[in-house]
């Protein structure tokens, strides 16, 4: 059973890392038409709207008052203060740079994990994170080559990887709370917090003094990005309480695989051989993590 438990927390990681790519083609689609506070309002406004129902379901609301502000921080921090790097950062950077840049999550969730005591650090698991990361390199060269030649580039870059280090520092510590919580409240719990975290940034930015003012798909790519990141982080919760965080970052490498191909199919970008032998490092470096982390299966507690 345990072991059946652990196959879905994969499958639920890897979804939601090909999620991550699938929303970064989404944001840079649409924030020329907004600000990156609204944005991030719109999403989880959306998202919340569609995990409230369910977590109502499970009849499990209460979190101890002791656990309610670090739940809450963890909240503003996951979906605010990241959200606003990310959609800042793509403003300046392509989605591939973006999504290349955010793939190195893996290897800093592991390293805080390390640093915190919560797991061990062995050669083989970076190995395969540090392969994982070569072959989204080599996935992205024929796009990534320069990342950052212009101050507004190197500005993108550092907010998106302000970002993932924010990614990081939650997926670590989000473990003790969802060993004593079902997924689904936290989640709600979490992202309400960040509504309205959100929302304060977002009236400094004007976004309620008028309508927001989006084009048929730009209104169809907040809808995308506001049900897919309700779905999403319910997945990533989930497998955080089955397996370790590292093993579930890992297929956040899966994000930069999922923007190329999805930027090659409604923006036209090539994919090149780079892109097909740098999947074949992402799957052999998430083989070789994953096979160092065998034995770091938990229960949720």
């Amino acid at each position: 059973m345990t072991s059946v438990r652990a196959a879905l927390a994969m499958a639920a990681a890897a979804a939601a890392g090909i999620q991550v790519g699938a929303t970064i083609v989404a944001t840079r689609f649409v924030i020329g038409q907004t600000d990156p506070a609204s944005l991030a309002l719109l999403r989880y406004a959306i998202g919340f709207c569609c995990v409230m129902p369910l977590a109502m379901m499970t009849g499990r609301w209460r979190i101890e008052p002791r656990d309610l502000l670090p739940v809450v921080l963890l909240g503003i921090t996951q979906f605010g203060i990241l959200m606003v790097l990310l959609n800042y950062g793509v403003r300046f950077i392509s989605s591939a740079q973006a999504s290349m840049i955010f793939a190195t999550l893996p290897l800093l969730t592991m390293f805080i994990a390390a640093c915190l005591g919560r797991e061990s650090l062995t050669v083989r698991k970076a190995a395969g994170v540090l392969l994982t990361i070569a072959g989204v390199g080599i996935a992205l060269s024929g796009e990534l080559g320069h990342i950052a030649r212009s101050g507004d580039e190197w500005i993108g870059a550092a907010a998106v990887f302000a970002a993932a280090i924010s990614g990081a520092v939650c997926s670590v510590v989000y473990r003790p709370y969802l060993r004593k919580y079902p997924a689904l409240p936290l989640s709600a719990v979490a992202m309400f917090a960040s509504v309205l975290f959100l929302a304060v940034l977002a009236a400094d930015e004007g976004f309620f003094a008028q309508w927001p003012r989006f084009t048929g798909n730009g209104w169809a790519a907040v809808l995308f990005l506001g049900v897919s990141s309700g779905v999403a982080f319910f997945l990533w919760l989930w497998a955080l309480a089955n397996i370790s965080p590292t093993r579930v970052t890992v297929f956040l490498a899966l994000g930069p695989i999922s923007a190329a191909a999805l930027g090659a199919l409604f923006l036209g970008e090539t994919l090149s051989a780079f892109t097909l032998v740098g999947l074949a490092g992402v799957v052999l470096g998430l083989w070789l993590a994953l096979r160092a982390t065998n034995g770091e299966i938990v229960g949720p507690g």
